[in-house]
């Protein structure tokens, strides 16, 4: 397999695993609002197609397939954009350090949701912060599921602007005189240049 064919195969896993965890997310919502402002009762069924699957526990589903789906589309969004980096930069970024990019900007992500999520619960029925957040695990509550997000999202927030700016610094490359300059990214195509200027090449 050519390397144009392995990187349109990692391009569709990229774009699958995307279009997954932004409907796991959407399918997430759909339970957490049902859960802050009422409806049908958690314990009955998500779809009617499929009775034994309760409301509460596609939502714990979702979320996690979610976390999974956007952590891997995110990391293949990063190690697309590594090589596509030219070869001028003096270290290139380690599959660890993307990966570890992926997991702060999605645990960010979901944690401000579940944050906001819980924040609206106290807001229309406070007395649920005190009872565990899921029929699957007896703890934690609500409330304290709630100072865990707040957490992650201080840590996760900081890391992911951490990772994203060393990053842009690992891109800059020191000229001889001291100064200090952007390494650019290179062109898709060569020949894009002239011909947006409107020369051609007469060969």
């Amino acid at each position: 397999m050519g390397t144009r064919d392995q990187n349109n195969g990692r391009l569709a896993v990229e774009a699958t695993a995307f279009g997954v965890g932004y409907a796991s997310f959407l399918c997430w919502a759909s339970t957490a609002l049902v859960a802050t402002f009422g409806g049908a009762p958690l314990a009955s069924p998500y779809w009617p197609d499929v009775p034994w699957l309760r409301t509460d526990t596609t939502g714990v589903l979702a979320l996690a397939l979610a976390a999974v789906s956007l952590i891997v589309s995110r990391y293949l969004g990063l190690r697309r954009g590594r090589e596509a980096t030219t070869q001028r930069q003096p270290a290139d970024r380690p599959a660890a350090v993307l990966a570890a990019q992926a997991t702060a900007e999605t645990a960010a992500l979901l944690a401000t949701a579940i944050f906001a999520y819980l924040s609206f619960n106290a807001m229309t029925h406070y007395y649920t912060l005190q009872v565990q957040l899921t029929h699957l695990l007896p703890w934690p509550s609500e409330g304290t599921v709630r100072v865990i997000a707040l957490g992650i999202c201080a840590v996760s927030v900081a890391a992911t602007r951490y990772l994203r700016s060393a990053g842009r610094d690992g891109q800059r490359e020191v000229l001889g005189d001291g100064r200090v300059r952007q390494v650019e990214q290179p062109a898709a195509d060569p020949d894009l240049k002239p011909r947006l200027s409107g020369r051609v090449d007469p060969g």
